[in-house]
């Protein structure tokens, strides 16, 4: 993974994979998701036997990593507040909004939990739909009040898709986000 992730500088390893190094999830696939500043023709590519899912952002994103070493390589991760906030600016990176919302359970019963950092980098990141989601999501657990509530006061106008890649026919007026129907319980509309 080391030396292959390289090869998109400037680039860090994120969304599920990160999630797999911060004991977010126990689910392991086959991919590495790599987010990178280099212009990227195929999301998809194979390199010296490793399976790439590629994401383009603009470099200046690149914020919230930590070097780690695999073997006498060092990576660039995300850590795990930025691991987060990346899967809910795509949930494409996370294996999808189901996957995600488990990650961010795990991520809100941590000791490290930081809400004031995931508030930073969303708003570093500049993606109103974020907010939408994360406040969507943390409502729904029991200790997610107050980040609700720091996610709610960051609205942006529009409506958003819980997941890009779902049928999202629902609409929360309150957190202005469509959302599949079997979302609709315990959502709050």
């Amino acid at each position: 993974m080391g030396s292959c992730a390289r090869l998109f500088t400037p680039a860090y390893v994120g969304g599920r994979t990160a999630a797999e190094h911060w004991d977010l999830t126990e689910q392991i696939f086959k991919d590495v998701v790599v987010i990178t500043g280099q212009a990227i023709r195929k999301k998809r590519q194979e390199r010296q036997g490793f399976q790439f899912a590629l994401k383009h952002i603009d470099a200046s994103k690149i914020f919230g990593t930590k070097t780690i070493w695999r073997h006498q390589t060092k990576v660039l991760v995300s850590d795990v507040h930025r691991t987060v906030v990346d899967m809910l600016d795509d949930p494409a990176l996370g294996g999808g909004i189901q996957h995600v919302s488990d990650c961010l359970n795990s991520y809100l019963k941590r000791a490290n939990r930081d809400d004031q950092k995931l508030i930073e980098y969303g708003e570093r990141l500049d993606n109103g739909a974020v907010f939408k989601r994360l406040g969507f999501l943390a409502e729904r657990t029991q200790s997610g009040a107050k980040l609700a509530e720091l996610c709610s006061a960051r609205l942006t106008a529009g409506n958003a898709k819980l997941d890009p890649a779902l049928n999202c026919s629902r609409l929360v007026t309150k957190w202005r986000l469509l959302i599949p129907e079997m979302w609709t319980k315990g959502a709050s509309h």
